[in-house]
């Protein structure tokens, strides 16, 4: 069981303590409890500024909460000051001076016991994140940053996952020693040459968007220690702060603040937006600093009191009570506003509510333009969670219920067009599954015409992917699935052409794309396909590989130029599965289809487009209406742009390779 609450009966509109039972989670998210305690304001934390101090909690079951401030983050307490309670569950206190750089603890004492704990709503903190830290925001901001430029909302989104660690750790990224592994390294003016590393990679690259694996504070690193530690970082501690360990100062909690806005600044310099990678779905133990303030109220139980686990971690977020949506969206528009993140990923989305999903998005748009920040996330839990009552979980099969702005990723398209994502030798179409080639007709309109067992309202919603940081790289999957002795490391031209296909495949089909970063040359993990908390050597991108494999980064490159130009896969409308027309089944393993690639107003180098994914061991062969047509991609280049011969016999189209055609418009 868990421990005892302050447990509350409402009799007449008076609200009476009793410590006999505890309180079921509907009682915690019940309307009576939310009208005596909920509370709207967005000033919960340490706010410093204007030479004042203020803290206000929300510790609703406490009887008495206490202040401890310290002179730095390891030093003894200086001083306790008792916070006076108000109404809605909030406790306050505030000093008519700034306190910026001061950090600071809680002692909550709730039914008798007290606990210390850190502030929830901390945005800033020490080594570690166990104190927390006053911060004037205005002074952390690097030169610049207030009025800097955010590259424009490009009609394409293009997004890159990357981890800040893997992006600089090898000694070939260019990137001096003690900013390797940080987040200084995006700041560095890399190699330039033919092979360029770092953030001019990124920008010749032609990607819009990085998201960036989890980069608030989280719990599995010891930030003073060793730099061989490693971890993905979906282990939430402290969810306004960003990490420590990517800082190259650790004990300053100012430095990290100040690093990590100087990386996303670098990057909208280089013309790239930023997506965080967050995660609402959990925290890193049990006994979180949320706990601590409110027992029980932040998380979900069964009927046994136990707590729930449905993201696997140990605890579940009750998403869907008023204060934890609160939390939620208020954390969120703090990073959009302070750090200027220009959209978020959400891990474990289907342990969240389409409800706060829906308001996220909204008051995203309120504030900063419609679709101005991206919003999508992973549409499944790791097990069921159960929610609170007429709540509905933002899981696929209720995408339809979703705002047409938020995406899921697709795991429908990942797993026809490479085989399942768990099991590395079972195949899809590139590598040798068979009878898939015409469900990815179903695939290319994002699943809008049918063929799966959700229904999208638009390919907005569709986050096309063959890789991600999760399970097997794409590399690592085709070894598997298509070598009897796997070796990754191996030129296997097979694999090349496979990996060439897979990317034609889901670049020309219709929704949102995205790729994990070195899928474009080829990156293995040696065969893991769970490296959260693997050696940096396994998880680093290996500069030497973007060099030995330019062929398939320019294949990459290539695809990514066409699609910026090509109206009609990017249309994210609800008609845009309209565009998609004469699907043709040309014999076992190949397919073809038409798209109407017009724009009104105004003119296009091509007013339609022929694709042809061919996943056959033989060559097949397409008749093209008449005109003038351009060959734009095959499966050894993309971006070729050569005129199509003897269209009138058929073109021919190689085994296990697509082709992509344009009409010219007359």
């Amino acid at each position: 069981m868990r421990p005892p609450l302050l447990n509350l009966w409402f009799r007449g509109g008076v609200i009476k303590l009793e410590r006999s039972r505890y309180m079921s989670d509907a009682e915690l998210a019940g309307r009576e409890f939310h009208e005596k305690f909920q509370y709207d304001g967005k000033d919960l934390g340490a706010v410093c500024k204007d030479g004042k101090t203020v803290f206000k909690v929300w510790s609703p079951f406490a009887e008495k909460v206490e202040l401890c401030l310290y002179g730095d983050n390891v030093s003894k307490v200086r001083k306790k000051v008792s916070l006076c309670r108000e109404e809605q569950g909030v406790w306050k206190t505030e000093f008519d001076e700034s306190l910026h750089g001061t950090y600071y603890d809680y002692l909550v004492e709730t039914d008798g016991r007290e606990l210390r704990t850190a502030d929830p709503y901390a945005i800033g903190c020490g080594c570690n994140g166990e104190r927390s830290m006053v911060v004037d925001l205005s002074l952390t901001n690097p030169p610049g940053f207030t009025d800097e430029i955010i590259p424009p909302l490009q009609e394409e989104q293009i997004i890159y996952e990357l981890h800040i660690k893997d992006f600089s750790y090898d000694v070939q990224s260019g990137v001096p020693r003690e900013y390797r592994g940080k987040y200084k390294a995006f700041t560095i003016d890399s190699q330039n040459g033919e092979y360029p590393t770092g953030m001019e990679y990124l920008r010749r690259l032609g990607v819009t968007h990085v998201q960036i694996l989890p980069f608030f504070d989280y719990g599995s690193v010891d930030e003073a220690g060793d730099e061989k530690q490693y971890n993905w970082g979906y282990d939430p501690l402290n969810y306004n702060v960003p990490e420590g360990s990517y800082a190259t100062d650790v004990a300053d909690g100012m430095v990290r603040i100040r690093e990590c806005k100087e990386m996303i600044q670098a990057f909208h310099a280089n013309g790239i937006r930023v997506v965080m990678d967050v995660v609402y779905n959990h925290t890193y133990r049990k006994d979180s600093w949320l706990e601590r303030m409110a027992p029980g109220y932040y998380y979900r139980h069964r009927q046994d009191g136990s707590l729930t686990d449905g993201s696997a971690c140990g605890n579940d977020i009750a998403a869907g009570r008023a204060m934890v949506d609160h939390y939620i969206v208020n954390s969120v528009m703090y990073w959009a506003r302070e750090y200027h993140i220009d959209g978020f990923r959400f891990d474990l989305m289907g342990l969240l509510t389409v409800d706060l999903m829906n308001r996220i998005q909204q008051e995203l748009d309120e504030e900063f333009g419609k679709g101005e920040k991206l919003l999508y996330g992973e549409p499944w839990s790791a097990d069921s969670s159960p929610m609170e009552k007429g709540m509905k979980a933002a899981i696929k099969k209720n995408t339809c219920c979703l705002n047409d702005g938020i995406g899921i990723f697709c795991d429908d398209t990942r797993d026809l067009i490479k085989g399942d994502a768990f099991h590395g030798e079972e195949p899809g179409a590139v590598n040798g599954g068979k009878g898939l080639a015409p469900m990815l007709l179903k695939a290319v309109t994002g699943w809008r015409d049918g063929g799966a067992d959700f229904c999208p309202k638009s390919c907005a919603q569709i986050i096309n992917y063959v890789s991600a940081h999760d399970n097997f790289t794409l590399w690592d999957k085709l070894v598997l699935s298509m070598c009897e002795k796997p070796d990754f490391l191996e030129r296997n031209p097979d694999v090349l052409a496979a990996n060439k296909l897979a990317a034609f495949i889901y670049f020309t089909c219709q929704g949102r794309l995205f790729l994990q970063a070195g899928e474009e040359f080829g990156r293995t993990k040696l065969g893991e396909d769970n490296s959260y908390c693997s050696t940096p050597e396994i998880n680093m991108l290996n500069w030497q590989r973007a060099v030995e494999y330019a062929d398939l980064v320019e294949y990459y490159k290539g695809l990514i130029r066409l699609r910026k130009q090509l109206p009609g896969l990017c249309d994210k409308s609800p008609s845009a599965a309209k565009r998609i027309g004469k699907k043709e089944v040309l014999g076992e393993g190949a397919v073809s289809f038409m798209v109407d690639n017009k724009v009104a107003p105004g003119r296009t180098r091509w007013e339609a487009l022929c694709v042809i994914y061919n996943v056959a061991n033989q060559e097949c062969s397409v008749t093209l209406d008449n005109g003038v047509w351009e060959i734009l991609a095959d499966g050894e280049t993309a971006d070729c742009r050569r005129p199509a011969e003897h269209i009138h016999k058929g073109i021919q189209v190689q085994a296990h390779s697509g082709m992509l055609l344009g009409k010219i418009a007359e």
